[in-house]
C-alpha cells in the first residue's frame, strides 16, 4: 500500500541557491549528519571528502590519494565509512587516517566504486561502475556489519542509487546509462533482493538517473545528470510530482538535511562539460540547497 502523502505534490519554498561553489569535477556522495548537523559530500574525480555546516557556512575539505564516492556514518565511532575507487574503507576525519578493509573486485581494474547508502538496518549498499561509462562490469553489493560482502546483481555500465521504500520492502536502484531505474522486493531481515522489475524509464530528453533519496511521505527524489533538476516521484506508480531547476546540467545527488532534514542539499558536476559550457554555467561543480515544505529521513549508519 502506498504511504500516506506518498501521491502528493510537495511544497518547494523558494529557488535552490548555492552553498559551495566548490567547482567539483564529480560532486556526489550527500550524507546529512545528524550527529554533526552537517553535510557530508564528494568530488569523485577530485578525490575529496567535504564537509558543510549550513548554520556556520564552515566548509572542511580532505584529499585522498583514489577516488572516493560515497559515505555513512557508522553507528557506534566517530570514523566513517567510505567507498573508494579500490573498495571499502574506514576513515577518521578528527585524524585523517584511513583503514582499507576489502576490494571485491581485484578482477575488475577498469572498474571504480560510485554512489551508496545503508539500509534501515545498518549494511550499506554501493555499486561498482566502468570508469570509462561504458562496459557493462559494474555491480550491487552490500557490505554488511560483519564487513562481509555479496554481490546481489551485475551488468550495469554505471550505477547509481540506491534508496528504499518507506516500509523498507523495496529496493531502488539506477542503471544510469540505459536511464533506467528498477525496482527489486527487499527483505529487511536478510538484506535479500527479489523480483527484480523497471519501475521507471527516463524520457528523452530528461537526461540520465543519478543519485537519489526517498522522503518521510515515501516520495522517490531522483538527480537527473545532463537535465538540470531534480524530480520528486510517486513510489507507487513513478509518476511526476514536482521538479527543482538547477542553474547547471550535470546533477548528481540529492539529500535532505537541516535541523528539520527539510533541506534538500543538491550536488553537481563539471565533468563532461567543454570551455564554452562551463562559461555559461559558472555553478558547475558547486552544492546548492532548496527548502521543502515536507521533511526528508534521517540518514541509517553503518553497523559495523
Amino acid at each position: 500500500m502506498p504511504e500516506a502523502g506518498s501521491s502528493v505534490a510537495p511544497a518547494i519554498r523558494g529557488t535552490p541557491r548555492c552553498r559551495w561553489p566548490a567547482g567539483a569535477r564529480l560532486g556526489e556522495g550527500s550524507l546529512w549528519s545528524v550527529r554533526q548537523q552537517a553535510l557530508y559530500w564528494v568530488d569523485i574525480l577530485g578525490c575529496q571528502l567535504h564537509r558543510f555546516d549550513p548554520v556556520t557556512e564552515a566548509q572542511t575539505s580532505w584529499t585522498f590519494t583514489e577516488e572516493i564516492s560515497a559515505v555513512a556514518e557508522r553507528l557506534a565511532s566517530p570514523k566513517l565509512l567510505v567507498t573508494l575507487r579500490s573498495g571499502f574503507a574506514f576513515f577518521d576525519p578528527r585524524t585523517g587516517t584511513l583503514e582499507k578493509l576489502h576490494n571485491p573486485e581485484p578482477d575488475r581494474p577498469g572498474n571504480r566504486f560510485n554512489d551508496g547508502k545503508c539500509d534501515p538496518q545498518g549494511r550499506f549498499w554501493g555499486g561498482t561502475m566502468d570508469f570509462a561509462c561504458e562496459a557493462p562490469t559494474g555491480a550491487l553489493y552490500r557490505f554488511d556489519g560483519q564487513l562481509q560482502c555479496t554481490r546481489h546483481d551485475d551488468g550495469y555500465a554505471v550505477t547509481n542509487g540506491p534508496t528504499w521504500s518507506l516500509d523498507g520492502r523495496t529496493l531502488f536502484f539506477n542503471d544510469t546509462v540505459q536511464s533506467c531505474i528498477y525496482a527489486f522486493d527487499f527483505a529487511p531481515a536478510s538484506g535479500g533482493l527479489s523480483n527484480k522489475r523497471l519501475w521507471l524509464q527516463f524520457e528523452p530528453g530528461d537526461g540520465y538517473p543519478d543519485g537519489m533519496t526517498t522522503d518521510a511521505a515515501g516520495r522517490l527524489w531522483i538527480a537527473h545528470w545532463g537535465a538540470s533538476c531534480v524530480s520528486c516521484h510517486n513510489p507507487a506508480n513513478a509518476a511526476e510530482l514536482a521538479r527543482v531547476m538547477l542553474p547547471t546540467r550535470h546533477i548528481t545527488n540529492c539529500a535532505f538535511g537541516g535541523a528539520d532534514l527539510r533541506t534538500l542539499f543538491i550536488t553537481s558536476a563539471r565533468s563532461g562539460l567543454d570551455d564554452t559550457t562551463l562559461k555559461s554555467e559558472p555553478l558547475a561543480g558547486a552544492l546548492f540547497s532548496v527548502e521543502i515544505g515536507s521533511p526528508g529521513l534521517p540518514a541509517a549508519a553503518f553497523a559495523g
